[in-house]
């Protein structure tokens, strides 16, 4: 049988086809999206767009969109792409030709993520649909400032955000270090405030 565990940098093996919370480290999280890249790397700067640097914007979107929503929410929407870290992020034509297989293991990984940060394994479709705005909202963005889209075909593949929504929002391109450390600070940041 094939080996279906990965090897963290911190020391622990997560199993991919049965992963469990006890296994699951924010440092590894964090690393881990530091150096995946969104678009599959097709974007302007001197580094790739990281899945770790977008969750930082899903979640300060997510907290402008819905300024009243509970910390644990907000924190769903930092690790909204959590299972990344080790399944890598791919473009949704790719998950379509994968097919289901690559959402069941998405769903494990998630739900594994979630309990260990004492999130609901599954969160209410309400929020999941929020947290999705936010995304499209951030896709934009990316579409837009990095990835030569015109604001056009941005708009019409993501819809065109109200301007107040992203005033003052910027993309910078980062060093992963630094991504990974903001990430890890902002993770932590939210659990401190669930307890």
């Amino acid at each position: 049988m094939a080996r279906a565990w990965q090897r963290m940098l911190s020391g622990r093996r997560l199993d991919l086809l049965d992963p469990t919370p006890v296994d699951i480290e924010i440092e590894d999280i964090a690393h881990g999206l530091a150096f995946v890249a969104r678009w599959n790397g097709q974007t302007h700067g001197d580094y790739p767009y990281s899945v770790a640097e977008h969750s930082l914007l899903v979640e300060a979107l997510f907290s402008r969109m819905y300024p009243k929503a509970p910390i644990k929410w907000r924190l769903a929407a930092l690790l909204h792409d959590a299972p990344e870290y080790v399944i890598g992020d791919m473009i949704s034509p790719v998950k379509a030709a994968v097919g289901p297989g690559y959402e069941a293991l998405d769903e494990r990984l998630m739900a594994a993520i979630h309990i260990r940060f004492g999130l609901p394994a599954a969160i209410p479709k309400t929020v999941k649909a929020q947290i999705k705005r936010a995304d499209k909202v951030s896709a934009y963005m990316e579409a837009v400032q990095i990835a030569g889209f015109s604001e056009s075909e941005a708009s019409k593949f993501f819809g065109k955000p109200k301007p107040e929504l992203i005033d003052g929002l910027e993309i910078s391109l980062r060093a992963p270090v630094k991504v990974r450390a903001d990430f890890t600070k902002r993770h932590n940041a939210l659990l401190g405030h669930l307890s």
